[in-house]
């Protein structure tokens, strides 16, 4: 029963980028009834078989309460219960409008609340799912390897659409994407990050392959480059070769902020590496060999992103209005939030003549001001805590275990990714990003603790 809702989590994981990279109502709507339904099931085994978790609540115990509290205080944002002096004055307003009484609530938009408290659930589901069937160390090698072709696949449909559609996607309406490679996401920023995790992997998979090379391969140089060649030749080509077909899709999305982001990420995945082999020499070499089929990729292929940086430079004065409007509007209501996810709500109160009166802002291009601005700077910094201790968690894995560091490394990794990313986009909004992020790092809090050591209920 395990295998099968690990392989049904696989397929979940696949499939979510394909609509719209998820950012669709009805994509997030199968997400929110397909991965809680495998929650129900894995925790209707363990019931039904007397089995315990694999990994204890009681060892995210911090992380796990801090979540409960924000999921709580959605709740209270939707509740029409509460005080009338808590209630926005939107909903008096609106009743004096239409004639009628109105119950109030703090969110402005308990609808859009609602959505998101979906989705927040969903990702928590993904987390969960990952965290308990990834503490076996075959499964979470699995996981790794799928996320890292699964990502290339969808890499390189990208690079064919934008080859052969100008980067059109076939049977969905989207933007246009300005020739940029986006795959089957709307924005092409969201794609870059995406891309990003995928890159994470398959390099993190590339220098774990190449170590028993590394210190095996004693003696000269050319013996050293020798063993290094017929590693790539031999087990090492396929993880190689979504690597490479991940980076170029990435380059020609064009991102600006996802580039630098998974620049700085996979420098920490490479200090990991080298942390954790027995000879500085040796890990250097693999490194380098490494860095420099990824500096190559860039030198070919790095045109247009490097024709983007040329043409726009690397900030945008247009997001840094925005930033100011959601300051503001976040220290007007800085304890209560005006409801979880209704950032396109709030946005228009606000709005003033620093921006073109054209256009429609639906989301703040950073994920903290909205988280901020949603649940206030309480609520707020506790969910931002919550994931930030258990990314914690995978990081000290990396450093202090001696066998499966890979999942640490990644997970720690891809935190830094979608963080620095999360500053100037909204990439993790996107489900396809999202769950998968989710997903890593519930594997990387999996594997943060020794084999032997018993972490179960």
């Amino acid at each position: 029963m395990e295998t099968l809702i690990f392989g049904g989590l696989l397929m979940g994981l696949a499939w979510t980028p394909f609509w719209l990279g998820g950012n669709r109502t009805p994509a997030w709507g199968i997400d929110g009834v397909y991965f809680p339904s495998l929650v129900f099931l894995y925790e209707a085994h363990l019931l039904l078989t007397g089995a315990s978790h694999p990994v204890g609540v009681k060892r995210l115990a911090i992380p796990a309460a801090l979540f409960a509290l924000v999921v709580i205080w959605i709740f209270v944002q939707l509740s029409t219960l509460v005080p009338a002096a808590l209630a926005h004055p939107i909903w008096a307003m609106a009743a004096d409008a239409l004639g009628q009484p109105i119950a109030g609530a703090i969110s402005v938009n308990r609808g859009a609340t609602h959505l998101a408290l979906l989705r927040l659930l969903t990702a928590a589901s993904v987390f969960w799912l990952s965290l308990q069937l990834c503490r076996h160390e075959t499964r979470a090698q699995a996981l790794l390897r799928f996320l890292s072709f699964v990502v290339a696949a969808y890499a390189a449909y990208g690079l064919i659409l934008a080859a052969l559609f100008s980067s059109a996607i076939p049977f969905f309406d989207a933007p246009d994407a300005g020739g940029f490679v986006r795959s089957t996401f709307v924005n092409r920023n969201n794609f870059a990050t995406y891309a990003g995790l995928g890159l994470i992997v398959s390099v993190a998979l590339t220098l774990e392959l190449y170590r028993p090379e590394v210190s095996t391969a004693l003696g000269m140089e050319a013996n050293r480059l020798g063993r290094f060649i017929e590693a790539t030749g031999r087990r090492s080509a396929a993880t190689l070769g979504a690597s490479f077909v991940t980076l170029v899709a990435l380059l020609a999305s064009g991102s600006r902020g996802a580039a630098m982001a998974i620049s700085l990420a996979l420098l920490v995945l490479f200090a990991l590496a080298f942390s954790r082999q027995r000879s500085r020499a040796e890990a250097i070499e693999a490194i380098v060999f490494v860095a420099a089929a990824l500096f190559a990729s860039f030198a070919f292929f790095g045109e247009v992103f490097l024709g983007r940086v040329a043409a726009s430079g690397l900030e945008d004065a247009k997001r840094l209005s925005v930033y100011r409007i959601t300051l503001n509007s976040i220290l007007d209501t800085p304890l209560f939030g005006y409801g979880f996810g209704t950032f396109a709500d709030v946005f228009p109160m606000y709005r003033d003549q620093s921006i073109s009166r054209l256009g429609v802002w639906e989301k703040a291009h950073d994920d903290y001001l909205e988280i901020f601005q949603g649940l206030g700077l309480v609520f707020g910094s506790a969910l931002l805590a919550a994931l930030s201790l258990i990314a914690l968690k995978s990081f000290s894995g990396a450093i202090r275990r001696r066998r499966e560091t890979t999942s640490g490394a990644v997970a720690a990794a891809a935190s830094l990714l979608v963080g620095v990313h999360a500053l100037v986009d909204f990439s993790m909004q996107i489900e396809a990003v999202a769950l998968t992020y989710m997903a890593i790092l519930g594997l990387g809090a999996a594997q943060a603790e020794s084999s032997r050591r018993r972490v179960s209920d």
